[in-house]
This record gives C-alpha cells, sequence and structure tokens, in this order.
C-alpha cells in the first residue's frame, strides 16, 4: 500500500486560500436558482455578429500573424487601437506605452511579480476586488484597508495611512467599484494625484466598468487628470480591460505605467505566457475598427441602468429598513448593509433554501471584515428575475 504524496509547496500558498465567491459558484447550479452572485457581463448582451465579423476578417487578411507567436508587449494592431480608445476617454499615450495583457487581471499580477517583495506594505479599498486582495497576499504583502463611502475612498484616511505606513503602492477601482459600486469624486481624484506626488506612492487606478455608466459619464479617470498634475504621471499605473464591455473570452486587457515598470512587468510576462493570444487581440483590434462599440454599449448602460432601478425599487420594498444601500451610478453590482447587526452569511445560507444566491460581504475586505454587509449583481438577471429574487430575499430575512 503506498503513503499519501505530500507534495512541499511553496510557503506562499499560505497566505491564499480558494477564493468564497468560487466556492458559492457550486452551488448555482441547482434548479430554479436566482443569481445575483456572479460579477459576469450578460452573454445575451454580447455582440456576437460583430466578434463573428472580426474573426473572420482576421482569418481571412491576415493569417499567418494572427496564429503565429507574437511580441509579449501585445500585437501592434490592437496597442494602436488602444491608444486611440484611450485618447478618447482623454488619455495620452502612444501604442509603445501600453502593454496588452490576458485580462487585467494578468495586468494586477505583473504589478505584483514586478513591485512586491515579502512583507512590504499595500494600501486596497475596504472593501476591494477580492482577486487582488489574493494577488498581492501572494507575493507577501501586508494589505491594509483604506475606508470607502458613497464617493469611493475617504481620501483623508488614505493620505494618514500613506503618511504612516509608506505603502509599495496603492490599489483603487475608482469608478463603479467592485463590490462597492462607488464612484470617487472629482475632486477625490484630483487630491490623489497632489498626495501621489508628494509621497511618491505608485498608485495602481482599475478601470473595468467605466465605460458601464447609466446616465452621464463618470468623472475622467486618474489617469486622465494626471496631465494637469506635474510629475503624477510617474506614479500611476492604468489597468483596462475589454472583458466588461466586449467579451471576458478574448481575455484581453492592457496596462499604461511608466516606461521602468512596463518593462520589467513585459519581462514577467514573457516568462508567464509569451504573450496573449494574437488571435484575440487581432479580433478585439478589428472590432474597434467596425465602429460598432458605441452601439454595443449604449444598450449594454440602457439594459443595466433599467436593472439597477428595478433592483433599488424592488430592495426597497421588500426589504425595508433591514437593508441599506447607495444605488450605483453605472457598473454591475450594489453594495448593500443589513441592519440591526444581522450577519450576512447566514442571510446568504437562508437565501440559498430559498433559490436565491448572493455574496456576502465578509471576504472583500483585508482585515476587519464589515460582516453584515453583501454585494448584489443585476447584470446578467431580467427584470422580472430580479423582483422575484428580491422578493425571496425578503422572506429569507
Amino acid at each position: 500500500m503506498s503513503l499519501p504524496v505530500s507534495l512541499p509547496f511553496a510557503d506562499r500558498l499560505q497566505f491564499v486560500e480558494t477564493s468564497a465567491i468560487r466556492e458559492l459558484f457550486k452551488l448555482l447550479g441547482t434548479p430554479g436558482i436566482i443569481s445575483f452572485a456572479g460579477g459576469f457581463p450578460d452573454p445575451a448582451l454580447f455582440d456576437v455578429e460583430g466578434i463573428a465579423e472580426s474573426t473572420a476578417a482576421v482569418l481571412a487578411n491576415t493569417p499567418g500573424p494572427v496564429l503565429q507567436y507574437g511580441a509579449t508587449e501585445g500585437y501592434n494592431p490592437l496597442r494602436e487601437q488602444l491608444s486611440k480608445f484611450m485618447g478618447n476617454k482623454g488619455v495620452t499615450v502612444a501604442p509603445d506605452g501600453l502593454i496588452v495583457t490576458t485580462g487585467s487581471q494578468q495586468a494586477l499580477d505583473l504589478i505584483g511579480k514586478t513591485m512586491i517583495n515579502p512583507g512590504d506594505k499595500v494600501i486596497v479599498e475596504g472593501p476591494t476586488f477580492l482577486a487582488t486582495i489574493q494577488c498581492f497576499r501572494l507575493y507577501g504583502a501586508q494589505v491594509i484597508s483604506a475606508p470607502i463611502d458613497a464617493n469611493g475612498v475617504d481620501v483623508d484616511a488614505l493620505e494618514k495611512l500613506i503618511d504612516e505606513h509608506r505603502p509599495k503602492l496603492v490599489y483603487l477601482i475608482p469608478t463603479f467599484g467592485n463590490p462597492s459600486g462607488a464612484t470617487l469624486s472629482l475632486e477625490r481624484r484630483k487630491r490623489i494625484l497632489d498626495i501621489a506626488v508628494r509621497t511618491r506612492t505608485l498608485v495602481v487606478e482599475d478601470d473595468p466598468y467605466g465605460e458601464l455608466y447609466f446616465d452621464q459619464p463618470p468623472p475622467p479617470s486618474i489617469l486622465a487628470l494626471s496631465a494637469d498634475v506635474p510629475g503624477s504621471r510617474d506614479w500611476l499605473a492604468h489597468c483596462g480591460s475589454m472583458s466588461k464591455i466586449l467579451s471576458p473570452g478574448l481575455r484581453v486587457g492592457w496596462m499604461i505605467a511608466p516606461p521602468a515598470l512596463l518593462a520589467n512587468a513585459t519581462m514577467c510576462k514573457q516568462f508567464s505566457d509569451a504573450h496573449t493570444s494574437n488571435l484575440t487581440q487581432a479580433t478585439a483590434a478589428h472590432y474597434l475598427t467596425l465602429g460598432r462599440l458605441d452601439g454595443t454599449l449604449a444598450v449594454v448602460r440602457k439594459v443595466y441602468a433599467e436593472r439597477a432601478r428595478v433592483m433599488a425599487e424592488s430592495l426597497q420594498r421588500e426589504l425595508g429598513g433591514a437593508i441599506t444601500f447607495n444605488a450605483p451610478q453605472g457598473g454591475m453590482f450594489f453594495w448593500a448593509k443589513l441592519t440591526e447587526g444581522r450577519d450576512a452569511s447566514a442571510f446568504a445560507k437562508r437565501a440559498i433554501e430559498k433559490l436565491v444566491a448572493f455574496v456576502p460581504g465578509a471576504p472583500f475586505f483585508a482585515h476587519d471584515a464589515d460582516k453584515s454587509t453583501l454585494r448584489l449583481s443585476f447584470a446578467t438577471v431580467g427584470v422580472e428575475k430580479i423582483e422575484e429574487g428580491i422578493a425571496r430575499l425578503g422572506q429569507a430575512l
């Protein structure tokens, strides 16, 4: 009889654990369940026709290059299109001033690889994107949370934390954050640039949701505003993604950063995956030349805005004073808080029994988790199911 194998895994694995959200997804195959748990875009809104046209075009016109190995920095026609895309958002960046990544998640991983030593301090929002906490901890970071409110991170508190801890970097999702749904105000964005320059602290701006506004566009990105603050561009990294606005299956993201950071990130990416798929990069590049993205986004914005409105009304009607929330102005998420000290994890278990799912908020905190919080996504659920699902939550209280 053979003995059990005990592999000598890396010590760094002790700092991370399986995502609570991924574990929750195992329950979502139950027939009849209504899920507000995922952070996925609605596949019914994908521009399949445009993506199919673009894929066919690049395979017909440039089959060799798009099916071959490519440059680690990215497929040049896509870098050119992304340069134009960012230009329309108020950011001046040359094609060689950005690299293409396999989703913005890889950009965050590359920042972790290139910037974080074991024991380094990193400041994030509390709450923030769970995978970022896990990524930075994997590289040995001590992750510190800065509080947020309806207008994004509390900049006074953030400045005090930076002065106290001298972190290696600060990570923010300033526009329609995940999970908070909050949008950082224009005044706070400008202050963060001043703080970055004064303290010589790298600020990482993650912006996967900025195009998903409902009524009015959000304030310009921190990167766009850096043009008015001398020296601030030297302390900014910006991560973008096509996942929420075109298709997550393409796995196309990008990073804009100071030249030295881009060079080191490119080197580490070469070790990781050589390059992002040329076929999906070329497809995305061709799609951007078609001029279809604006029309696609107009539809997505309208649909998501209606679903968010219905979710807000349903929460007020069905849960009343048992819950508080700030209705988002874009993105894909509601961040809510149960009143009277109710525990969201216990509530989630009762909700599953009523065949409705959401994500308890505790895993989104690096420390001092607020166990009364929860995240609800409206992106993939039609309005009738939203009303039915929130009614079930009311029954689960």
